[in-house]
């Protein structure tokens, strides 16, 4: 069994020592972390150096966070096939457009909508952690995907 941290649209340029102790404390004992875009800014990706992380850049980062991530990737763990991506458009129809980005995937990780999704259509796992950065609406949203005999999930309020 494997655990993996998720996160998207953190929206931040220096993160602050208090949300990087919530993620950190959110993510204890994962095997590794996905970043499913708009980090804004690489030093997001320093905040959690001490997990493994596997990041994708999004519509919102700046040029160096998107010269040195891919728009797009698979990753296979534990004989799955995750497929990680941002997002783009209107948050109506983003499921479709994303599904058409993969082929024989088991698990769809991505962001953009800021909308937590956690549920199973066609065989495939579509998993948004929402918006890991605080807003007036939330204080944030990250995910915990299980890796075992299926692929699992579930939203965390930080």
């Amino acid at each position: 069994m494997k655990t993996i941290g998720v996160l998207s649209d953190t929206h931040l340029t220096t993160p602050d020592p208090d949300w990087v102790r919530q993620v950190t404390r959110a993510f204890s004992g994962v095997d590794l972390v996905l970043h499913a875009g708009d980090l804004t800014d690489l030093r997001v990706l320093d905040a959690l150096s001490e997990f493994s992380v596997l990041a994708v850049s999004g519509n919102m980062d700046d040029h160096l966070v998107i010269q040195s991530l891919p728009t797009k990737r698979v990753i296979e763990l534990e004989g799955f096939r995750i497929g990680l991506i941002h997002g783009w458009g209107a948050p109506q129809g983003i499921e479709d457009r994303i599904r058409n980005e993969f082929e024989q995937v088991h698990c769809i990780v991505f962001g953009h909508s800021h909308r937590p999704t956690n549920h199973v259509e066609d065989g495939i796992l579509f998993f948004n952690p929402g918006s890991a950065g605080k807003t007036w609406r939330s204080s944030g949203t990250v995910g915990i995907i299980t890796v075992d005999k299926e692929i699992t999930g579930r939203i965390i309020e930080l």
